[in-house]
């Protein structure tokens, strides 16, 4: 009797065309993700030749997200979405009613029903955290405050959607869909409520057990000094974390892995966590993205291509536009503007899923997964150009007085150092730019020396918090010449550039010599290439962490132990 073989088969085909096609992309400077997404169109049904099982890639789909997120959380922690809670919660909540209108009045001007309008509006306002920790490693700029601010507002993204997926079901009855049992009259407000109270319970119970039971168990399993068995735990934690959820708390895969990598965060192994796991979620991820390709209809972009282009220009253009304008009105930089505004071109993993359900629940109309789909692969392909466009306008703004005094914030009195700030603080002092954890380490010897220093930091929170500690300190990035202004850059002794963000290292040197020429320069980097390229440029004193640390654990022990007569 032959062997089943169709899972063999589908695992071949996805890996195989997708390291092809990957390795193609990569070689013509587009992401590898659009190589995965061309691997699975060749492979879906759409198209003629071999067609791989799309139950059996659906099902490693949903392992691949689970994965996925499970390395969002084990990259983000509570603090750090706490830390940007007021620019990242309002302007994602915000940001979504936006497109989402955007896209309701596109599917209204098709003549689509209103909760198939919903459901497409909410599939193209939401983007994929995934795509974006690939882009923000690349770039170097994953652990800056723009950053964080980056992920952390795609975090809140995902928390709504998530929302939206376990809601949708209960109302769609109400907005002309398949109603789901015990959504009928009388009951759409107790599933609501239920299903609130589910995500509730599930959240309490990572937060108040979870975040002490899992990395103990990790612990536990790591004194065994059995990699394989550590590896296995941090994978049968993500998964099992996430059917748990399912099963019990009727939560999605995908909030249950997320959860699971916070809650490890919390373990001193969360770092070696993150890296047993990194090749099968890698592994994992491609196959996520093949299978959506094997949904995705070429022929759309021949019958419907002005439509595909509306999809496009809203996900590109109109997300950025609004996203930009709330993180201004929210007196942030217009940098980090800038920065969310690339990271929202492009959609993702939630928008296949809010697609598919919409598509079960008798919401979205067929065509419309086609345009999703589309507006996905073309808008994840071009995202790196949004990056670029973004850098350009970052670049001439700052070029541009007369515009950047326009976005400058001057209104924010956070942006300028008090009056009342004693002289003898801006004369000789260090100019610290960054207050991180190596930025307030710093900032707390600086203090035990007696050593005055003023603060430049993006946190507008933080600065806040530094003021009232009776600390000289100014928000904006430090590669704006009108921040080093603020912080007395001209009579400053010394120049540190605590930040992990090295992406404007060179702007703020630049301007520091200018307006300083006998100023010293102290850069932190974690790059040896980064390091070497402005050790020829001769910015200052580099110090690189990994090195750094060597000679402190090398001086420990030259002190601890004697040397031999």
């Amino acid at each position: 009797m032959p062997h089943d073989v169709s899972l063999i088969t589908t695992l071949a085909a996805a890996l195989g065309f997708g390291l092809i096609f990957g390795f193609i992309a990569t070689r013509l400077k587009l992401p590898a993700l659009v190589g995965y997404l061309a691997a699975g169109i060749l492979i879906g049904p759409a198209t003629p030749g071999f067609v791989a099982d799309s139950a059996l890639a659906g099902q490693l789909a949903e392992i691949g997200v689970m994965l996925m997120m499970f390395g969002v959380g084990l990259h983000f922690s509570l603090d750090d979405l706490w830390e940007v809670r007021k620019v990242a919660l309002p302007g994602a909540i915000l940001q979504i009613a936006a497109a989402t209108g955007m896209g309701m009045a596109l599917a209204h001007w098709w003549g689509w029903s209103v909760g198939g309008g919903l459901v497409f509006g909410l599939a193209l306002s939401v983007a994929s955290t995934v795509v974006l920790l690939r882009a923000l490693e690349e770039r170097g700029t994953l652990d800056s405050f723009n950053g964080r601010i980056a992920v952390g507002w795609l975090v809140v993204e995902d928390l709504v959607t998530v929302l939206v997926l376990v809601l949708l079901p209960a109302v769609a009855g109400v907005l002309g869909g398949n109603a789901a049992d015990g959504a009928a009259e009388g009951g759409l407000l107790k599933a609501l409520a239920v299903t609130l109270g589910q995500v509730a319970v599930f959240v309490a119970f990572m937060l108040l057990v979870g975040r002490k039971l899992f990395p103990w168990i990790l612990w536990q399993v790591a004194r065994t000094n059995s990699r394989e068995l550590f590896t296995l735990c941090v994978i049968a934690a993500a998964v099992g974390i996430a059917f748990a959820a399912t099963q019990l708390f009727g939560i999605s895969f995908a909030l249950g892995a997320f959860f699971a990598g916070m809650v490890l965060r919390e373990s001193e192994l969360s770092h070696r966590a993150a890296h047993e796991s990194l090749p099968l979620r890698d592994a994992f991820a491609v196959l996520f993205f093949v299978s959506v390709g094997m949904l995705f209809d070429p022929s759309i972009l021949v019958e419907q291509p002005l439509r595909v282009l509306a999809v496009v220009l809203v996900v590109l253009f109109g997300k950025s536009v609004a996203a930009f304008a709330l993180v201004v009105l929210l007196r942030y930089p217009a940098g980090t503007a800038l920065m969310v505004s690339a990271s929202l071109a492009q959609m993702g993993e939630f928008s296949f899923i809010l697609a598919a359900l919409g598509i079960s629940l008798g919401l979205l109309p067929p065509e419309g997964q086609s345009l999703i789909l589309a507006g996905a692969i073309l808008s994840i392909a071009l995202n790196p150009l949004m990056f670029l466009l973004s850098d350009w306008l970052e670049r001439a703004l700052g070029k541009n007085k007369a515009l950047a005094a326009r976005y400058a914030r001057s209104a924010d009195p956070l942006a300028e150092l008090p009056m009342t700030t004693a002289p003898s603080k801006l004369a000789g002092q260090v100019v610290l730019v960054g207050y991180g954890r190596v930025g307030s380490s710093i900032a707390q010897s600086l203090t035990a020396q007696g050593i005055e220093f003023v603060v430049a930091e993006q946190n507008r929170e933080l600065v806040d918090q530094l003021r009232q500690q009776g600390i000289a300190a100014v928000v904006g990035n430090a590669g704006e010449p009108s921040v080093l202004i603020q912080a007395h850059i001209h009579k400053a002794r010394m120049l540190v550039v605590a930040t992990p963000d090295t992406f404007h290292v060179r702007a703020m040197i630049e301007t520091a010599r200018a307006l300083n020429p006998d100023i010293q320069i102290a850069v932190r980097t974690h790059s040896k290439e980064e390091a070497a390229l402005l050790r020829s440029e001769r910015a200052g004193s580099i110090f690189i962490g990994e090195e750094e640390l060597a000679k402190s654990m090398a001086a420990h022990i030259a002190t601890h132990i004697a040397r031999p007569h």
